[in-house]
């Protein structure tokens, strides 16, 4: 094994000293919950009373007169999202594991969970990155109960591990473990798919035509099968070591997958592996090392533009500061490792079968990118998240087992870091008079990493839409797509604008797109300068362009750029967001209810956090 890379330990400790003194009172809170007796013993009667009156005789005894331990199950259990509909049976599952290891599990609460499938390009959408704040908050109501002795956190999708994870380091004193239920079977290739949505852009595919390429893609239980938030955050969550190592992307028919579950009530128990082996409090495990080996894994694998807001508030919610300078550096030096739609044709099935997240944390950490040092919620430690499991032994004795993932490899699909797919990440960030923003170059064509355009200003997704249909757009044009951002309207995913530009770029324009909204990494081969910040509805550069500025997006030298002179740019009035649109950003299907968040929100940058 190679030493640390130097970049990555410099970041690491840049992010150290950063974050001394708010990760400094962060560990002393925990150690001070820590020092207190169980739940059961401390808390009065009529509350241990309250506690168990819910679960069954043999289980009061235990957590009242055995002292057993009592693990809190948090779940985001919903029959709407295919992901999350597996679940629906893992508390039963969860429940039977403790009990046959001496210990009893409760369901302490759900947590809300919306389908960004579902909800893209409608005002639903709107609430989605706030989701992951209440989701937080969920956990924090579910946990609050304060009788468990350690918790399961049952989801997968795109608000909810981050929500999730914020809201389990806010009881950081509980050893956690995650525990995924899979991705779906491989349906209509998502080439296929994005095909036929570029032909119903254009008009030469109706709606039925459109709806079973759709249905076919997305067919029955499990993630959607492309490399985006979701499955980046499976990703993400191995590489910290706060999965059974290998989880991630096992289908929820598989027959390992209930092995998989009751694995995760031996780990968080500290009943697999070495006997005396302790599962570590989540709130030690997700240190500045810990974080840092997430970003690299997200590097290497093309991940989701998303993560740059999430992580950066789960790391705040475990008191590390963290920013997309982090990244950038980070980038520069982590290769890219993986081929996966939309950086590839490949879905993660394909991505498993060839190693999947075993096979890239092997070779990050062989490589020096990724910190070897780190607790995780194996004994271990993160090698043994290297691995890919199978079932040994006979039906009725079958057990786990882990081989190394590299054996797998497919070079179209996974690379080994010598001779990776590109020498860097694939992010960019770029800064200039428009502000700071994120760039995924890893899925644009090279010949398109440097736009320069006049710009055509829209202050909604639709109106890009409409202008498109009307063929206003035949021409290079740099898209400009504002109060997009968190204090505007809820910073939604602008999905719908991919198969309209890629129409576009396809005819031989040249167009790109700058936005203070989000994409999560769709915006495959469209150069997309996204979470543009600070946002214009908080007074943002973006709020002064106009039409015919001409726009300079340049990912080779980082730099995102109005072409005017500087003293004509400074002295130009900013545009404001119209009190009608205001008002039709915030009102109806529950976004009211919002109107705090949106007020509170830190920039995207910050994580947009509303809770800070």
């Amino acid at each position: 094994m190679s030493s640390t890379h130097p970049t990555v330990l410099d970041v690491t400790d840049r992010i150290r000293d950063r974050s001394k003194a708010q990760r400094g009172a962060y560990l002393a809170r925990l150690a001070e919950l820590r020092q207190r007796d169980r739940g059961s013993d401390r808390m009065g009667c009529a509350n241990v009373a309250h506690a168990v009156a819910g679960i069954p005789a043999n289980d009061k005894f235990r957590v009242v007169a055995e002292r057993a331990p009592n693990i809190g199950i948090v779940t985001a259990y919903n029959d709407m999202l295919s992901a999350h509909a597996p679940y629906q049976g893992y508390p039963d599952i969860i429940k039977h594991e403790a009990r046959r290891l001496g210990a009893t599990a409760q369901v302490a609460g759900g947590v809300p969970a919306m389908c960004d499938g579902v909800t893209q390009g409608t005002p639903g959408m709107e609430l989605s990155l706030f989701s992951r704040d209440l989701i937080a908050m969920s956990t924090a109501v579910a946990l609050t109960h304060d009788m468990f002795d350690a918790a399961l956190m049952l989801g997968v999708c795109d608000k909810i591990v981050p929500g999730l994870l914020i809201g389990a380091l806010h009881f950081g004193h509980l050893p956690t473990v995650f525990v995924p239920a899979g991705p779906m079977p491989s349906g209509l290739s998502n080439n296929a798919k994005s095909k036929v949505r570029e032909q119903a852009a254009q008009g030469l595919v109706g709606r039925q035509g459109l709806l079973e390429a759709e249905m076919a893609a997305y067919h029955t239980l499990g993630t959607c099968t492309f490399y985006g938030t979701a499955n980046s955050n499976q990703m993400l969550l191995e590489a910290m070591g706060l999965h059974v190592p290998g989880t991630a992307f096992v289908q929820p028919g598989d027959a390992m997958r209930e092995t998989l579950t009751r694995e995760a009530v031996r780990t968080v128990l500290g009943k697999a592996g070495e006997a005396a082996f302790q599962c570590p409090p989540i709130g030690e495990m997700v240190d500045e090392r810990c974080i840092v080996n997430a970003m690299a894994a997200l590097l290497a694998t093309g991940g989701s533009t998303n993560h740059l807001i999430h992580w950066v508030a789960v790391a705040r919610a475990a008191g590390i500061v963290i920013d997309w300078d982090d990244f950038s550096k980070l980038s520069d030096v982590v290769p890219l490792l993986t081929r996966v739609y939309p950086n590839g044709s490949a879905d993660v099935n394909e991505f498993q079968a060839s190693g999947g997240p075993g096979f890239v944390i092997g070779e990050l950490v062989e490589a020096g990118l990724m910190h070897a040092d780190v607790l995780t919620v194996r004994s271990g430690g993160i090698r043994e998240f290297a691995g890919v499991p199978s079932l040994d032994g006979e039906a009725d004795a079958r057990r786990l087992r882990w081989t190394p993932a590299a054996a797998l490899q497919n070079d179209a699909v996974t690379r080994p870091a010598a001779a990776p797919f590109s020498a860097t990440g694939g992010l960019k960030l770029l800064s200039g008079n428009l502000g700071r923003s994120v760039i995924k170059v890893s899925s644009v064509p090279d010949d398109r990493h440097v736009v320069e355009a006049p710009a055509r200003v829209f202050d909604s997704q639709a109106a890009l839409q409409k202008a498109f249909t009307a063929g206003e757009l035949e021409r290079d044009v740099v898209c400009v797509v504002r109060w997009q951002g968190p204090q505007a309207n809820g910073m939604p995913e602008l999905h719908k604008l991919t198969p309209p530009l890629s129409v576009l770029q396809g005819k031989g324009f040249r167009v790109a797109l700058v936005t203070d909204g989000r994409m999560s990494g769709a915006s495959g081969k469209i150069p997309a300068a996204i979470h543009v910040s600070p946002e214009a509805a908080a007074g943002g550069p973006l709020a002064k362009v106009r039409d015919g500025d001409v726009i300079r997006l340049d990912a080779v030298a980082g730099t995102l750029e109005v072409l005017l002179p500087a003293d004509e740019w400074a002295e130009r009035e900013a545009a404001t967001l119209s009190e009608a649109q205001r008002f039709a950003d915030g009102h109806g299907l529950g976004r009211e209810l919002f109107a705090g968040m949106r007020r509170n929100a830190l920039t995207a940058e910050e994580g947009a956090c509303s809770w800070l």
